[in-house]
């Protein structure tokens, strides 16, 4: 990570993989300059928290949403009364998601970014783990970061309510700082195009683990009011299921751009006729 600018801002980063808490801030006031610095700190720390948001009214949170992006009406999550774009992220309403994902990326535009704000949580537990996949792709072996690079991988999700596919690079581009991020992730990616089906298994199950080690990620303890703003293009993220009383959240998500890469420097793989897939590891949605 570099090292932080000058800012009008008190930034307390929470590791030096990714993760910053920014003080001196309220989003309810919001000015120009202090998103043009916020959007700034997002890019150098993937995910920025902004404590002591209580009484952000629904009206100002769309707006800053909208500073973003357009934002998405969700297909099947629950949303405030009167304001669809405002998702209700509730433990008791199937917002538990104990798994390591990149939120969406079944979409052909996966998402760009969200903002959370928790509004109810547990005394103990309902943290929420950012894992940095910039360093997930630069700490890999070069051999292994070139075949990376000419690969494609499928996304899928098939739900009542929600069924959709698409194919991204298995490495992408961030469009605004260059850098190359891994984009795989356990929740949503089927296989990759090029290669069998038991040797996609075997690399994303490699992946999946070491994209999400200790040394690239950061934990962070809610305490209700506070708002996390994350940069979905480049980051994985937990939510640690660790709880039992209830955990609520209120969430914006910002439409997506196209993930863009290396093209492809294999045609899809092709089973033989008669070839079989035994999987060891199961998480194919898709079939060949």
């Amino acid at each position: 990570m570099s090292h932080t600018l000058t800012t009008t801002f008190d930034v307390r980063p929470l590791t030096s993989a990714l993760g910053a808490e920014i003080h001196g801030l309220r989003l309810e006031e919001i000015t120009d300059a202090d998103f043009t610095e916020l959007r700034r700190l997002l890019l150098e720390h993937l995910v920025i928290f902004i404590p002591g948001q209580e009484g952000w009214s629904p009206e100002s949170r769309i707006a800053f949403g909208r500073r973003f992006g357009e934002l998405e009406e969700h297909a099947y999550l629950p949303h405030l009364e009167g304001h669809p774009v405002i998702q209700i992220i509730d433990s008791e309403q199937n917002g538990k998601i104990p798994i390591w994902h990149t939120d969406m990326t079944y979409a052909p535009n996966p998402p760009i970014g969200s903002v959370l704000q928790i509004v109810d949580g547990p005394p103990q537990g309902g943290d929420t783990m950012w894992s940095n996949q910039y360093l997930a792709y630069e700490r890999l072996s070069a051999p292994l970061r070139d075949l990376l690079d000419g690969l494609t991988a499928v996304h899928a999700i098939h739900i009542p309510g929600l069924d959709s596919v698409a194919e991204h690079p298995v490495v992408r581009v961030h469009p605004e700082t260059g850098r190359r991020a891994l984009f795989v992730n356990r929740a949503h990616t089927s296989h990759i195009a090029q290669l069998s089906r038991n040797e996609s298994d075997a690399l994303l199950q490699y992946l999946y683990g070491f994209s999400t080690s200790p040394e690239f990620t950061c934990r962070y303890r809610w305490t209700p009011g506070d708002v996390a703003i994350w940069d979905n293009r480049v980051t994985q993220h937990y939510a640690v299921d660790d709880y039992s009383e209830r955990r609520r959240g209120l969430r914006v998500v910002v439409l997506g751009d196209t993930p863009s890469g290396n093209e492809p420097r294999w045609d899809p793989y092709r089973p033989v006729p008669g070839q079989r897939y035994v999987p060891d590891w199961v998480n194919a949605k898709e079939a060949y």
